[in-house]
């Protein structure tokens, strides 16, 4: 590592969490471009992650989306094929 990026590399890992979660991402857009992914979609992505993380909501099983989503197609009329 050149000493320009080592100079770098340590004022990023003096930011605070959220700050370097966003260098990361747009270091890693940088060299991998996300198919599909709007940028817009990283600092929601991080919220609703911290809100799981924190309690503050809870997550729901797969299995009950599905049954929720093909009872409510089967009451609008929608069959399964």
């Amino acid at each position: 590592m050149t000493p320009a990026a080592t100079e770098l590399l340590h004022a990023v890992l003096a930011l605070p969490e959220p700050d370097r979660a966003d260098v990361i991402e747009a270091l890693e857009a940088s060299l991998h471009p996300p198919a599909g992914l709007h940028p817009a979609w990283g600092p929601e992505l991080r919220r609703r992650a911290a809100q799981l993380d924190s309690g503050e909501v809870k997550g729901v099983p797969l299995e009950e989306v599905m049954r929720k989503a093909y009872a409510r197609l089967e009451e609008a009329g929608v069959t399964r094929e």
